[in-house]
């Protein structure tokens, strides 16, 4: 069976739109233009994507350096299905709000766990 030369696995993704998920679980979408042996990336009009519960938001990151040893997982982005089946797009100050809920809602189920 023959391998890819060392460092040459990602060259069939290049120019490819890629949702890529970080060891922090931060899901990066955008267009990968450059990596080197070490799976550092370039990412071009990169965004953000939050979701949280039915609702997502896309923040804009522009050119985007990311650190091989963070990726967790990737996969190329089908065009015609960009977006989720189910979720609905809200602006970034909503998707910050529900953020706040839901933290203060976990924090809420803390203390009556707590407390019993």
């Amino acid at each position: 069976m023959d391998y890819p030369p060392p460092g040459t696995a990602l060259v069939e993704e290049l120019d490819q739109k890629l949702l890529i998920q970080l060891r922090d679980g931060r899901k990066i979408i955008g267009v990968l233009r450059s990596f080197d042996q070490f799976a550092n990336m370039v990412l071009e009009h990169a965004v953000e994507r939050i979701i949280v519960g039915s609702l997502y938001s896309d923040i804009p990151l522009g050119i985007y350096l990311l650190r091989g040893e963070n990726l967790v997982l990737m996969g190329q982005v089908d065009p015609g299905r960009e977006v989720p089946p189910g979720l609905q797009q809200v602006s970034e100050a909503e998707i910050r709000t529900a953020i706040k809920a839901e933290k203060e809602e976990a924090r809420l189920k803390g203390t009556m766990r707590a407390r019993m």
